[in-house]
């Protein structure tokens, strides 16, 4: 028997999908509003889209001096339509009846309420196992 036996990937639980209601604009025969279902993200493909929505700033006052920052907006929009299993944001007929492009087009004109996409997204980060939001992050780290 392995000294590791217990981290063998049998012995990994496996999370299971969740389902949303991001908007109330759809809704169902009844006046539901429609859930969305949604999966967790691996820490690879998390890692992939903060480094996507990364840039370099210069930093204030400091010629040739540059700092990461992450484009919060761009990052939970990625995250979001990657977690979306169903509907298929990236159907075509889906976004030709919206009339957009991309998959995070498509999610912004779905949701296209302020107030439901910010539920949206801090239910997400919850959903992913982040205890804290990226903006809650971003102001502890101001007020420090």
């Amino acid at each position: 028997m392995s000294k590791f036996s217990q981290f063998m990937k049998a012995n990994k639980v496996a999370k299971s999908n969740e389902k949303y209601a991001p908007t109330t604009t759809l809704s169902d025969e009844n006046g539901q509003p429609l859930e969305w279902e949604f999966r967790h993200i691996t820490s690879k493909e998390n890692e992939v889209m903060r480094d996507e929505c990364t840039v370099e700033v210069q930093v204030t006052g400091k010629p040739n001096m540059y700092r990461p920052k992450v484009l919060t907006s761009a990052y939970l929009a990625k995250m979001v339509v990657a977690a979306t299993v169903y509907p298929d944001l990236y159907d075509a007929e889906l976004q030709d009846s919206y009339g957009v492009k991309t998959p995070e087009d498509l999610l912004y004109a779905m949701v296209d309420d302020a107030g439901e996409y910010q539920n949206l997204t801090v239910w997400m980060q919850k959903f992913q196992g982040f205890s804290q939001t990226f903006e809650e992050k971003v102001n502890e780290a101001k007020n420090s």
